[in-house]
Protein backbone atom coordinates (compact mmCIF):
# COMPACT_ATOMS: atom_id res chain seq x y z
CA UNK A 1 0.00 0.00 0.00
CA UNK A 2 1.46 3.36 -1.22
CA UNK A 3 2.25 5.65 2.03
CA UNK A 4 -0.25 8.38 2.58
CA UNK A 5 0.38 12.07 3.58
CA UNK A 6 -1.34 12.38 6.57
CA UNK A 7 0.03 15.99 7.43
CA UNK A 8 -1.53 17.29 4.21
CA UNK A 9 -4.63 15.11 4.97
CA UNK A 10 -4.87 16.48 8.27
CA UNK A 11 -4.77 19.96 7.18
CA UNK A 12 -7.38 19.51 4.29
CA UNK A 13 -9.79 18.16 6.49
CA UNK A 14 -9.21 21.41 8.18
CA UNK A 15 -7.65 19.43 11.39
CA UNK A 16 -4.19 20.74 13.55
CA UNK A 17 -1.79 18.57 12.63
CA UNK A 18 0.01 16.52 15.43
CA UNK A 19 2.14 13.77 16.24
CA UNK A 20 -0.24 11.16 17.46
CA UNK A 21 -2.38 11.73 14.84
CA UNK A 22 -0.33 11.97 11.60
CA UNK A 23 0.88 8.34 13.48
CA UNK A 24 -2.66 7.10 13.77
CA UNK A 25 -4.11 8.15 10.34
CA UNK A 26 -0.62 6.63 8.97
CA UNK A 27 -0.85 3.39 10.89
CA UNK A 28 -4.71 2.99 9.86
CA UNK A 29 -3.91 3.58 6.21
CA UNK A 30 -1.06 0.82 6.50
CA UNK A 31 -3.46 -1.67 8.28
CA UNK A 32 -6.82 -0.90 7.37
CA UNK A 33 -9.64 -2.84 9.57
CA UNK A 34 -7.43 -2.16 12.98
CA UNK A 35 -9.04 -1.97 16.02
CA UNK A 36 -7.68 0.59 18.79
CA UNK A 37 -6.11 -1.35 20.58
CA UNK A 38 -4.31 -2.88 17.78
CA UNK A 39 -3.63 0.82 16.71
CA UNK A 40 -2.70 2.50 20.03
CA UNK A 41 -0.13 -0.34 20.41
CA UNK A 42 1.54 0.51 17.37
CA UNK A 43 1.53 4.28 17.68
CA UNK A 44 2.96 3.63 20.80
CA UNK A 45 6.47 1.98 19.32
CA UNK A 46 6.64 5.00 17.30
CA UNK A 47 5.71 7.65 19.17
CA UNK A 48 6.40 6.32 22.59
CA UNK A 49 4.02 7.22 25.62
CA UNK A 50 0.60 7.73 24.19
CA UNK A 51 -2.09 7.12 25.99
CA UNK A 52 -5.28 4.81 24.83
CA UNK A 53 -7.53 7.87 25.57
CA UNK A 54 -5.66 9.87 22.88
CA UNK A 55 -5.91 7.65 20.32
CA UNK A 56 -9.69 7.24 20.97
CA UNK A 57 -9.89 10.61 20.73
CA UNK A 58 -7.44 10.90 17.47
CA UNK A 59 -9.73 8.17 15.55
CA UNK A 60 -12.72 10.18 16.68
CA UNK A 61 -11.81 13.13 15.17
CA UNK A 62 -10.78 11.44 11.95
CA UNK A 63 -13.72 9.76 11.73
CA UNK A 64 -15.89 13.33 11.88
CA UNK A 65 -13.71 14.61 9.64
CA UNK A 66 -14.51 11.81 7.04
CA UNK A 67 -10.42 10.72 6.73
CA UNK A 68 -11.51 7.41 8.29
CA UNK A 69 -14.17 4.86 8.25
CA UNK A 70 -15.37 3.06 11.48
CA UNK A 71 -16.73 -0.53 10.89
CA UNK A 72 -18.55 -2.58 13.55
CA UNK A 73 -18.74 -6.34 12.53
CA UNK A 74 -20.77 -8.10 14.99
CA UNK A 75 -19.01 -9.48 17.81
CA UNK A 76 -15.86 -7.61 16.94
CA UNK A 77 -14.26 -4.64 18.18
CA UNK A 78 -14.86 -1.27 15.98
CA UNK A 79 -12.30 -1.22 13.11
CA UNK A 80 -11.00 1.63 11.10
CA UNK A 81 -9.97 2.23 7.48
CA UNK A 82 -8.90 5.04 5.31
CA UNK A 83 -11.37 3.84 2.28
CA UNK A 84 -13.16 6.26 2.77
CA UNK A 85 -16.52 7.61 0.24
CA UNK A 86 -17.17 4.85 -1.73
CA UNK A 87 -19.87 3.10 0.26
CA UNK A 88 -17.79 -0.48 -0.15
CA UNK A 89 -18.74 -3.37 1.84
CA UNK A 90 -17.10 -6.24 4.27
CA UNK A 91 -16.19 -9.43 4.15
CA UNK A 92 -15.09 -11.10 7.96
CA UNK A 93 -14.34 -14.64 8.16
CA UNK A 94 -16.43 -16.17 11.06
CA UNK A 95 -13.15 -18.07 12.40
CA UNK A 96 -10.33 -15.80 12.44
CA UNK A 97 -11.88 -12.46 12.22
CA UNK A 98 -10.00 -11.49 9.21
CA UNK A 99 -11.66 -8.82 7.35
CA UNK A 100 -11.81 -7.74 3.65
CA UNK A 101 -13.37 -5.08 1.11
CA UNK A 102 -15.34 -5.86 -1.23
CA UNK A 103 -16.98 -2.86 -3.31
CA UNK A 104 -20.31 -1.97 -3.72
CA UNK A 105 -23.02 -4.61 -4.14
CA UNK A 106 -24.43 -2.79 -7.19
CA UNK A 107 -24.12 0.99 -8.57
CA UNK A 108 -23.51 3.83 -6.33
CA UNK A 109 -23.93 4.93 -2.93
CA UNK A 110 -26.39 3.63 -0.69
CA UNK A 111 -25.90 0.84 -4.00
CA UNK A 112 -28.84 -0.97 -1.95
CA UNK A 113 -32.92 0.05 -1.61
CA UNK A 114 -35.18 -0.24 1.02
CA UNK A 115 -38.60 -1.25 0.04
CA UNK A 116 -39.83 1.24 2.22
CA UNK A 117 -37.53 3.93 3.95
CA UNK A 118 -40.22 5.35 6.51
CA UNK A 119 -39.52 8.28 5.25
CA UNK A 120 -35.34 8.74 5.54
CA UNK A 121 -33.27 10.05 2.80
CA UNK A 122 -30.81 6.97 2.33
CA UNK A 123 -27.29 7.67 1.77
CA UNK A 124 -25.12 4.25 2.33
CA UNK A 125 -25.91 1.03 2.70
CA UNK A 126 -23.75 -1.28 4.77
CA UNK A 127 -23.41 -4.78 4.08
CA UNK A 128 -21.07 -7.35 6.43
CA UNK A 129 -20.94 -10.62 4.12
CA UNK A 130 -19.85 -13.48 6.46
CA UNK A 131 -18.23 -16.89 5.98
CA UNK A 132 -14.96 -18.90 6.29
CA UNK A 133 -11.33 -17.09 4.25
CA UNK A 134 -9.16 -19.23 2.18
CA UNK A 135 -6.68 -19.62 4.76
CA UNK A 136 -9.02 -20.86 7.48
CA UNK A 137 -10.44 -23.45 4.93
CA UNK A 138 -6.75 -24.56 4.38
CA UNK A 139 -6.60 -26.56 1.36
CA UNK A 140 -10.85 -26.79 1.19
CA UNK A 141 -11.51 -24.90 -2.45
CA UNK A 142 -14.52 -26.67 -2.91
CA UNK A 143 -16.31 -23.50 -1.74
CA UNK A 144 -14.99 -21.19 -4.30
Amino acid sequence: MPSIDAASLLRGASLRVTRPRVAVLAMVSENPHSDADTIATAVRRDLGSVSTQAVYDVLRALTEAGLVRRIEPAGSPARFETRVGDNHHHLVCRDCGAIADVSCAVGEAPCLHAEDPHGYLLDEAEVTFWGICPDCRGSDRALD
